[in-house]
């Protein structure tokens, strides 16, 4: 099953809309996203991310509820990557 995740954008780079990426914490596990469908989101927004495109702006909130699901399922050990402080 293909599931969509909130993470927390740290970083935006490039001005082109269509290529423009953000390094986006998931849980404290750290990807580079493709933000080309969410060109107003900014550093320290929540961003759903669906196969390394964020699709919406999630409020913050909603994003923690989320994460604490997914780590009551062990379900983040999927998103393995560089680990950065929350």
């Amino acid at each position: 099953m293909c599931l969509a995740i909130p993470g927390k954008i740290l970083n935006i780079e490039g001005d082109d809309p269509i290529l423009r990426t953000g390094k986006v914490s998931f849980g404290g596990i750290a990807r580079t996203v493709n933000l080309a469908y969410t060109p107003e989101a900014k550093v320290g927004d929540f961003v759903i991310v669906h196969v390394g495109f964020a699709l919406s702006i999630v409020d913050k909130d909603e994003a923690e509820r989320v994460f604490e699901y997914l780590r009551e399922m062990d379900e983040l050990d999927e998103l393995e990557g560089e680990q950065v402080p929350p």
